[in-house]
C-alpha cells in the first residue's frame, strides 16, 4: 500500500520535488516533503496530508523490513494549479483509502521569490540580403597558396578559428571605441558587444560585432589579401599621433579570419562601416581562390560573419561545445560575448586589475576557477605587474592544500596559463616559469612575448628567457618576504612544498638563482633547540670570523643525527652543524656547492680527511685500548676477512661510542649514486667504484673482543667482523636493503648465546 501511495503522489504531482529524510531511529517517522518552489501568484495550491498506520506484514512486504514492526507514515505535498477544475481533481486524488485518514485544505502558498527567466540579448537576425550587382574577384596566385596553407596546415586545432574571429571582433570594437573618443560624427550611444549564434539544423556558425565595420575598400584590402593586418596598420597609424590612448588591439599577422575556412565550406560577410553615409556590403567565398562582392540591405553597423560548416565540423554548431571553446580561449576579452543570446564571459581578468582593488574573495574565486577546485583557497597570492624591462601582468597562487606524493608524480606540467592581451596562448606555459614552480597556479599576460604565426607556440628568444628570469626572481623574492613577515606560516609551507624548492636548486643552471632559492631552505641546527629552524643567512651571521665552511649532516631524524659516528667528532667543537632530514636536502646542497662565498661542507666529507686533519679533535679516554701491535693485528684480520668489501682499514682516534665507521671521499654523492646508478650493481662493482675505508676505534669493547675472538672462536670472530662492517655501512646510509644480513645476524646471535 505504501509503495502504491508513493507512486500515486509522484504521478499526480508535476510540481513535486521530494526530499526523503529519516531520523536516527529507523523505527520513527519517515517523511516526504516538498522543496520550496516559487510559483506565479495566480496559481492556487491544494495542500493535503495523508497519514496511515502500517502493520507488521505490510511493513515487511516489498523490502520494507527496515522499519520494524509498526511505523507511522506522513506524506505532505503541494499541488498547484491555475484553475478551479484542477483543484477539484487534486482533491479527488486525495480522497482517503481504506485504513487512511486524509485532511484536505485549500490554502494560499506565500511566494518568497518568483522565478525570473534568464534575460537573453541577441542582435543576430536574418534581415540581411544581398541586393547589388555581383562582382567576382580572384585572389592572387600566391594568396591562394597561402590560403590553402592557413586552412590546412597553420593551426594545430581547428577550434582556434573561434578564438581568431573573436579576437578580430574585439579589435573592431577597440577601433570603434577609439573613433568614439576622437570623432563627433559617429554614434556614441551604441554598446560594444560580440554575439555568436549556432544553428544545428542549418549547420551554421555566426559571429557578429557592433564594431567599426568595413567600407568596400577595406573589405577588398583586408579580406582579399592574406597577411595584411588591418589592426596592425591601425596601431601603426596611432603611433604617429600624440597622446594616443591605450589600445587593447590583439591582431598582428592578418591571417586570423582565414582560419574560418578550416571548418567552413563557404564563408559570408555582411558589414557596414560606422562612418556616416556608409553602404553595406556582402562578401562571399568558398576559399577556392575567388570571392564575390556586392551591396546589401538590412545590415546593422559592424560586421557579421556566417560560416556554413563542413560536414565533419558539425560539432561547432553545438552550443555547449562552442561555449567550452570560448571559455577556454577567449573568456577574458574586454567586451561582452553572447552565445545564442546568453552572456558567457562573466569571469573578470583579475590580473589586469590594480592589485589594491582586488579583494580576497575575488582572489579565492579566481583561484578556484583556475585550479578547478572549489574546495581549496590560496595560501599565498602574488599579483605582479611590471612595464620594464618587459610588459607583464601576472597573478600567482600557491594552494593551501599541498599535493600528495602520487599527485606530485603525475603533476609534470606548469600550472600557469599564458595569455597575450587576454587571449589564451598556452594553457600550460612551460617556458614562462621553470618546471620546479609547477605547484603554482596562475596567469601571465604579456604583449611582448614572441609568438609564431598561429599564436599557439612561443619562439625561442632571449626575450623569452628574460621573461622567465624576471618572473622567477620576483616569485622567489615574494617567498622570502613572506618568510620574514610570518615565519610560522612559511615553515608550514616549507614542510609541504620544500621538495619543489630543492628541485629548483638542483635543476637551475645559474648560481645566483641557486643561492636565491637556497635562502628559502629551512633546517634544524646543533646550536638551536629541537623544533626550531634556521636558514643559511642566519647560519652565516653566527659564524666566527675566518670560518669559511657551512657544515651539514643528513639523516632521517635528529636522534639519528646526534647518534651518528660522523657527528661525534663535532660534538665537542663549537662549529655549528645543520641537520638535514629530507633525502633531497643532501642532493640540493651538493648542487649548491657554495652560499654567499662560503663552501657547503658535509660532516662526512670533513671526517673523510686524513688523521692529521683530525689531530685538533680532543682525544677520548683510551684506557684499556688495544696496543699498537694489537690494533695492527685487528686491522690485518679485517682486511683479510672483508677484502671483497673494503678498499682499506685504518685505526682512528676520532670515535668514542662507536666501534667503527665507513669513509668515502664524497659521502653525499656516493649515497645518491648508490640509490640511482649503482642500485642494481653487484657488491664487487660497488666497492670498486666507492673505494670505502673502514676506520676502527681500538678502545671500543667490541673491537677489543674481536681481537680476543680471532684465536678463541674464529667463526664467531668472522661473523662479528662482518656485522661491524654492515653496521658502519648502515650508519653511513650506504645500505638500501639490510635484509641480506639477517641470516648471518641470526647465526651470530645463536653463537653468541651459546657462549653464555
Amino acid at each position: 500500500m505504501a509503495a502504491s501511495m508513493f507512486a500515486n503522489v509522484r504521478s499526480s504531482s508535476r510540481y513535486l520535488i521530494p526530499i526523503f529524510s529519516a531520523s536516527r531511529n529507523l523505527r520513527s517517522s519517515f517523511k516526504l516533503s516538498t522543496f520550496p518552489y516559487s510559483i506565479a501568484p495566480s496559481q492556487r495550491c491544494v495542500n493535503y496530508r495523508r497519514s496511515t498506520n502500517v502493520g507488521p506484514n505490510e511493513a515487511n512486504s516489498g523490502g520494507s523490513a527496515l522499519f520494524g514492526n509498526q511505523r507511522n507514515v506522513l506524506i505532505s505535498s503541494v499541488r498547484c494549479s491555475s484553475d478551479a477544475t484542477e483543484d477539484v481533481k487534486l482533491q479527488e486524488e486525495a480522497q482517503p483509502k481504506e485504513g487512511e485518514t486524509v485532511s484536505v485544505e485549500e490554502e494560499a502558498v506565500p511566494v518568497e521569490e518568483e522565478i525570473v527567466p534568464v534575460e537573453e540579448h541577441n542582435i543576430i537576425s536574418d534581415s540581411e540580403t544581398a541586393t547589388g550587382r555581383v562582382e567576382k574577384l580572384e585572389f592572387q596566385a600566391e594568396t591562394r597558396m597561402l590560403l590553402d596553407i592557413v586552412a590546412k596546415s597553420l593551426y594545430s586545432e581547428n577550434e582556434v578559428f573561434i578564438r581568431e574571429l573573436i579576437s578580430n571582433s574585439s579589435d573592431a570594437l577597440e577601433k570603434f571605441r577609439y573613433m568614439q573618443m576622437t570623432r563627433d560624427d559617429i554614434p556614441h550611444d551604441k554598446p560594444l558587444e560580440i554575439h555568436i549564434a549556432v544553428d544545428q539544423e542549418k549547420s551554421t556558425f555566426t559571429i557578429q560585432d557592433t564594431g567599426i565595420g568595413m567600407t568596400r575598400r577595406e573589405l577588398v584590402d583586408n579580406m582579399g589579401t592574406i597577411a595584411r593586418s588591418g589592426s596592425k596598420a591601425f596601431v601603426e597609424q596611432l603611433k604617429d599621433k600624440e597622446a594616443a590612448p591605450e589600445m587593447d588591439i590583439i591582431g598582428q599577422f592578418g591571417v586570423g579570419f582565414y582560419s574560418a575556412f578550416m571548418v567552413g565550406g563557404s564563408v559570408e560577410i555582411f558589414t557596414r562601416s560606422q562612418l556616416p553615409d556608409s553602404k553595406a556590403w556582402h562578401w562571399k567565398s568558398d576559399g577556392s581562390g575567388a570571392y564575390e562582392l556586392r551591396e546589401a540591405d538590412g545590415v546593422q553597423p559592424g560586421t557579421k560573419i556566417v560560416i556554413h560548416l563542413k560536414k565533419d565540423c558539425w560539432k561547432f554548431a553545438i552550443e555547449s561545445d562552442v561555449k567550452d571553446i570560448i571559455l577556454k580561449h577567449s573568456n577574458f576579452v574586454g567586451v561582452p560575448v553572447y552565445l545564442n543570446g546568453k552572456k558567457i564571459n562573466t569571469t573578470q581578468a583579475l590580473w589586469a586589475s590594480e592589485p589594491k582593488t582586488v579583494t580576497e574573495d575575488q582572489h579565492r574565486e579566481f583561484f578556484q576557477f583556475l585550479s578547478k577546485n572549489t574546495y581549496d583557497s590560496p595560501r599565498y597570492t602574488l599579483h605582479y605587474r611590471a612595464d620594464a624591462p618587459l610588459s607583464i601582468r601576472s597573478l600567482f597562487y600557491i594552494p593551501s592544500r599541498a599535493p600528495l606524493p602520487w599527485e606530485m608524480s603525475q603533476q609534470t606540467e606548469s600550472g600557469v596559463a599564458l595569455y597575450s592581451r587576454k587571449i589564451l596562448i598556452q594553457s600550460r606555459g612551460e617556458k614562462i616559469i621553470p618546471k620546479w614552480l609547477r605547484f603554482v597556479s596562475g596567469v601571465v599576460d604579456s604583449e611582448d612575448i614572441p609568438l609564431n604565426l598561429s599564436r599557439e607556440m612561443l619562439q625561442n628568444s632571449a626575450l623569452l628567457r628574460k621573461l622567465q628570469t624576471v618572473i622567477t626572481s620576483r616569485f622567489v623574492r615574494f617567498l622570502q618576504d613572506n618568510a620574514k613577515k610570518d615565519p610560522a606560516k612559511y615553515d608550514q609551507f616549507f614542510d609541504e612544498y620544500g621538495v619543489f624548492l630543492r628541485e629548483g636548486i638542483v635543476s637551475s643552471q645559474d648560481q645566483i638563482e641557486k643561492e636565491d632559492i637556497a635562502k628559502l631552505l629551512r633546517f634544524e641546527s646543533s646550536m638551536l633547540p629541537v623544533g626550531q629552524k634556521t636558514n643559511l643567512m642566519e647560519y652565516g651571521d653566527r659564524m666566527k670570523p675566518g670560518e669559511r665552511n657551512i657544515y651539514y649532516i643528513c639523516a632521517p631524524s635528529r636522534e639519528l643525527v646526534e647518534g651518528s659516528p660522523y657527528y661525534e667528532g663535532f660534538k665537542d667543537s663549537e662549529r655549528e652543524v645543520l641537520f638535514c632530514y629530507d633525502d633531497y636536502d643532501e642532493l640540493a646542497l651538493l648542487q649548491l656547492r657554495e652560499f654567499d662565498r662560503k663552501l657547503m661542507r658535509s660532516v662526512e666529507s670533513e671526517m673523510a680527511g686524513t688523521q692529521e686533519n683530525a689531530a685538533n679533535t680532543t682525544e677520548l679516554d683510551s684506557e684499556g685500548a688495544l696496543s699498537e701491535s694489537e690494533g695492527d693485528a685487528v686491522v690485518a684480520y679485517l682486511k683479510d676477512v672483508l677484502k671483497d668489501k673494503l678498499n682499506n682499514v685504518t685505526v682512528t682516534n676520532r670515535l668514542g661510542s662507536h666501534p667503527a665507521m665507513i669513509n668515502v671521499a664524497e659521502m653525499g654523492a656516493a649515497r645518491h649514486f648508490m640509490r640511482t646508478a649503482l642500485k642494481n650493481r653487484s657488491e664487487a662493482e660497488k666497492v670498486q667504484l666507492l673505494q670505502p675505508t673502514l676506520e676502527i676505534n681500538k678502545s671500543h669493547p667490541i673491537i677489543q673482543k674481536l681481537h680476543s675472538l680471532e684465536e678463541d672462536d674464529p667463526e664467531l670472530a668472522r661473523l662479528l667482523a662482518e656485522q661491524v662492517y654492515d653496521n658502519a655501512m648502515i650508519a653511513a646510509g650506504l645500505v638500501d636493503d639490510p635484509r641480506p644480513m639477517l641470516n648471518r645476524l641470526h647465526s651470530f646471535m645463536e653463537k653468541a648465546l651459546n657462549k653464555c
